[in-house]
Formats: structure tokens, sequence, C-alpha cells
């Protein structure tokens, strides 16, 4: 940098202006804060995107990210998570914690669990949200600090965050990056805001043995909403954490000690018995129930919906019973019919795309005991054709159903309730990077989709990453409501399952371009994968539900 100079010229939507040397992008983002509808999270020079508290250091083009923007919303999320630990720290006392986890999302609240000689009282949690909300008010600077590992790893055995030294030995830097909020520091993968007083809108409860932080939703960044207990999702996820905990693995480098020390086979076979126990309990629970002639499987995008119905099916055959798989896409309207989104594309997720008359006559007509020629849907012409698929149901015969709609009454408003049964199926990755940072489940849905559309498909990362936002549109507004009122819920996530599709995704998310709008999501990710040691798929069994994804399966998916 040329020491003379007094000044940069920054331009931000066009309009070039001199800054002094050491204003930071804060401050800039402050001129053009009034132009933006949401606060600004984050600045983009010349295409990399920098924290706020960062200094200008160049001539340069700026664009801003608010919290309405995926990354923001992120950033945001972070950095609540930072004050919240800092203040059970401090309320708590170090000396009474084993362990502070973020474990999952509840709707618009994040499950934080704890180990230790405390309970988290009405009282307590009052405590902590007060707290919290002084550090807001008290505007705290989130310092950044780059440390030599042996630095940072001696601060953190200090403050007890031994995850934190165990996720290091696998990071192939020689340093880390720190962040201080007065006094008390933490490690985070991803951006901060740069100081406490962003964090304007949040919320603290007591739930379970636990804390629920509450955030704001990205659609509506400003405001919270009433926090909803969802209390079978909640029992699913309970159950995938004491799964990790009795194999011993909790956090990544927990897989990542399992790997190297040779019992990754292990691992997998142990995983996979336990979801096939479950598989097991929700198939007897059918046939318990008497009289069910219609399983509905429902399930956002890559949760393994057809593998998981093909298992069922395996497993009713046990019980005596004959499965008969129908994918209600086949029920799809013609193409020309397909209601579509206000851009112009065609909303295949919408109820509207199903033709509900037909499918809810030829369901009553089985269950009538009538023979009925069942249509397959043609893709490529956009048609439903009938192809001579004949079924008559007899008295052991039972449908399994694959749909996102499946769980939502109105598909199947014809058929009486107590020969229904719906099962609710997503990938609710427990697997945390640290107990500090977890992992969405949602990210590990998008990678299975990155790997299995590239294999099936032929679509590019850059292609799938620019549906998902649509894609989780239609699963919010098709699937997630209805969630709570299936009669079982399984978690299809397997906690070893990262490991194996790093390899595949990775080269698919180096494809993408920096200046692409899809690149700060694949940078995103491509850190993330970075944290785990990947493996071959050598060892999966071939009906996985893994397999759906990397390819090798037994059943036809």
């Amino acid at each position: 940098m040329d020491g003379s100079r007094q000044s940069f010229q920054v331009t931000v939507n066009g309009k070039s202006r001199e800054y002094p040397i050491g204003i930071t992008f804060g401050e800039v983002a402050g001129v053009y804060q009034k132009d933006y509808s949401y606060p600004i999270a984050l600045a983009v020079r010349n295409g990399k995107i920098k924290e706020l508290f960062k200094k200008v250091d160049q001539d340069c083009t700026v664009e801003f990210l608010t919290l309405a923007d995926d990354t923001g919303h992120k950033t945001y999320n972070r950095t609540a998570t930072i004050i919240l630990m800092k203040a059970i720290n401090d309320v708590v006392g170090l000396d009474k914690i084993e362990k502070i986890k973020m474990e999952f999302a509840i709707g618009n609240g994040y499950y934080c669990a704890k180990k230790g000689d405390f309970v988290f009282t009405d009282e307590i949690v009052a405590e902590i949200k007060a707290k919290m909300q002084e550090y807001i008010e008290k505007d705290y600077c989130i310092i950044k600090k780059s440390m030599p590992i042996d630095e940072a790893n001696a601060l953190f055995a200090q403050q007890k965050m031994t995850d934190k030294v165990s996720l290091f030995r696998y990071r192939g830097s020689s340093s880390v990056n720190v962040y201080n909020l007065d006094g008390y520091y933490d490690y985070y993968y991803g951006y901060m805001l740069p100081s406490t007083g962003y964090v304007r809108w949040f919320d603290l409860q007591r739930y379970e043995d636990g804390i629920v932080l509450i955030l704001p939703n990205r659609s509506n960044p400003t405001a919270l909403e009433v926090f909803k207990p969802f209390p079978k999702l909640f029992k699913s996820m309970e159950i995938s954490v004491d799964w990790g905990e009795k194999l011993g693995v909790d956090t990544v480098s927990d897989l990542n000690d399992e790997i190297r020390k040779g019992r990754f086979n292990e691992l997998v076979l142990v995983q996979e018995a336990l979801q096939e126990r479950r598989i097991s309990e929700i198939a007897s629970e059918i046939v318990s129930c008497g009289g069910i002639k219609f399983v509905m499987i429902a399930g956002p995008s890559s949760s393994g919906k057809t593998t998981f119905s093909h298992r069922l099916s395996v497993q009713l055959r046990t019980h005596g019973l004959t499965p008969h798989p129908i994918a209600a896409d086949d029920y799809f309207v013609d193409r020309e019919n397909t209601p579509k989104q206000p851009n112009g594309d065609y909303d295949f997720e919408c109820l509207e795309a199903i033709d509900i008359q037909k499918f809810n006559d030829d369901m009553c007509a089985l269950l009538a005991g009538e023979r009925v020629e069942l249509p397959t849907f043609n893709f490529v012409t956009g048609k439903r054709e009938y192809r001579g698929n004949f079924k008559q149901l007899g008295p052991d015969d039972i449908l399994v159903i694959e749909g996102i709609h499946g769980l939502n009454d109105k598909m199947s408003y014809a058929l009486p309730a107590d020969s229904k049964y719906k099962i609710y199926i997503s990938a609710l990755t427990t697997l945390n990077i640290d107990e500090h940072n977890r992992i969405p489940t949602t990210d590990g849905r998008l990678l299975r989709r990155l790997v299995r559309d590239a294999r099936t498909r032929g679509a590019t990362a850059k292609r799938t990453i620019q549906m998902w936002p649509s894609v989780r549109r239609g699963e919010t507004e098709n699937i997630f409501p209805f969630q709570e009122s299936a009669d079982a819920m399984f978690n299809s996530a397997l906690i070893y399952e990262l490991a194996v599709l790093k390899p595949y995704a990775e080269p698919l998310l180096y494809s993408i371009e920096k200046g692409e709008p899809e690149y700060f999501e694949a940078v995103r990710l491509l850190k993330f994968l970075s944290y785990f040691l990947g493996v071959g798929i050598e060892e999966l069994p071939k009906n996985s539900i893994v397999r759906e994804f990397v390819g090798g399966s037994c059943f036809k998916v």
C-alpha cells in the first residue's frame, strides 16, 4: 500500500466516493443503510465477503448483504450464539459447566443442551436472557484474531472447550481465527457481525431439559414469531442425539477419530443396524394398528424416501403382508395444466400439480376390492400414461405411497382415517462440527442432492444450488406444516454420511466460478466439508440410504 495515500475510492451501486484510510466496511455500510430494507450484515469487496469490522485497504467495488440474505441471516444466528454462550458462562460459571451444545433447530428456535452441575431453571434462563440483553445494549465489539493452532488450543483447553482442540487436529492450517467477546473466546465456522448491538431480535425459553434460542426467520429478519414446539420432531432428534452419544460420535472430530483408528466399518454397521431397528419398529406399529391399507410417506427433498419405502416394504413382508409401492408423482396433471410460479416456472411441488380427484377415485376403488389400472407419469412427454399396471388388493395387500403431500389430508381426503398410516421422513443431522457449531439439516440434504443429481440427471452443482431456495420454499409450504400429524417419524441421516459424500461433492462445488451467484454458497460448503476426513463407499451396505445418492443401491432408486 502506498504510504502517502490518504484515502481509498469505494464504488457502491455504481457511485464512487473517497473514504479516509482506516475506515471500516461497517462505517461505509452506514452511509448506504438507508437504501436497504434490512440491516446490512456483510460487505462483498471485489467479489469476496468481508466482515464489517474489517478495514477498507484498497480501491474497490463493494456490495452489501443484509439479514435477509442467506449468508447474512446465518451471520446473525452465529453472532446470537456467541452472545448466548458467553451469557451462560457468566451466569452459571465455568466451574459448573461440563458441556454446552447447540444441538438442532426446532421451528424458529435452536435447542441448546447442557451437561454439568446445574439445571436450566426458569430463574437461571431469565438471568441468562437478561445478561444477553445487557451485552446487546452495551454493544460490545466482537474482535477477530488469527492465532497459531497451539496458542488457540491452550486458550480453549483453559475454557474447557476440548472439542475445539480435537477439531483443530484435523485442520491443515497452522493458524485459526478466534473471536473475542469481552474476554470470552470462541471459534465459529463462518462470519460474525461487528458487535453485539446488531442482535436486536431474540428470545430465550426453557424447553425440556435445555433452552431454546429463538431468532427471526430469514423471510422477516427483524421480527420474532411465537415459538411453536414440535414434540414429535424433538423426540426424533433426541433419539438420534442419543444414538450418536452411544456410538461415541458427537462431533466431526469424533467421526474423524473413528476413521483414523480404522473403526469406520464397525461404525457403519452399528448405525445401519440402528436404522433398520427403527424401520422394523415402524412396520410392527403398522401391523398392530390393524386395517391399515395405505402407508403414506412424505418428507423434504433428498430425505431418502425411495430407499426407506423399499426397506419398510421388506419389513412389512416379514409380517406376512404384501406391499405395493406407488409414487404419488404418477398422478401429476398433464404438463400444460401444471400451475406456474410467479417467475413462470412450473410449480411441481404445489398440491394442485397432483390430480387429487383421480388419486382418490383409484385408491377408493382399490379399498373396495376393485381391479384398477394405475397410471405412470411420463416425465419426458409430460403426460400420464397407462401401461397395464393393474392392482387389486387382497386381505394381506398394503399400498406404500410416496409423495411430498402424503401427510396432507387434502391429498387423500376420500380415504378413511383408520385405513392410513402416515410417516414423516427427513435427514435430521445431529452431528456437530463442535459443540457450538451445529450442522443445519438442510446442508446434509443439499449435499445429498448435489451428488445424486449430478450422477442421475447430469445436473451441475451450480444448477442444484440455484434451485435450492425454490425447493426449500416448497417444503416450507407443503411439507413442514404437516410433519407433526405423522403417526411415525424416521430420521434418515446417517452419522457417517458426510465423510462419504465429501469426495463426490467437492469436485462438483469447485466447478462453480468466482463471480457466479452460487459461488459464496459453494465456498461455504467446501469450508464445511474441509473438517471431514473423506472415505470410500466400499464398506456401505447395498441397501443403505446413502446408496440412493452415491450409487450402487440394490433397490431401483
